[in-house]
């Protein structure tokens, strides 16, 4: 029973190797080219902003922004199991999918009347 394990336990064995291989020679073989850009904070292509040492106010657009992608990005991993069992639940599931893809929809479709979805 556990050799059919094996061959998993290997793979993360030989994943968890490569990293530690990867971290522990990157500073070896790495070029050490530091210059005054490079060590600047980096703010997605716009110039970095002073703030002060207590920090600064975000907008909450960021974190509007962060909790849109983890609703929408859970709503895709509850349709997998569904996807792979459709057979198996028949109406009953369906039924179940079309509620819950239907209340997803309505926040997304309310989330794009009040503008979370526009940049500025």
């Amino acid at each position: 029973m556990l050799s059919n394990y094996v061959p998993i336990v290997g793979l993360f064995a030989l994943a968890a190797g490569f990293a530690l291989f990867s971290v522990a020679a990157a500073p070896l073989i790495g070029p050490r080219r530091h210059n005054r850009a490079k060590l600047d904070a980096y703010e997605c292509g716009i110039e970095p902003v002073h703030q002060p040492l207590t920090g600064g106010r975000f907008p909450v657009k960021y974190y509007l922004t962060a909790m849109l992608f983890i609703v929408f990005d859970i709503e895709i991993v509850f349709l997998y199991p569904w996807a792979v069992d459709n057979d198996r639940l028949g109406v009953f599931g369906l039924v179940e999918m079309v509620v819950f893809i239907g209340t997803v929809f309505i926040a997304y479709a309310y989330v794009w009347r009040r503008g979370g979805l526009e940049w500025d």
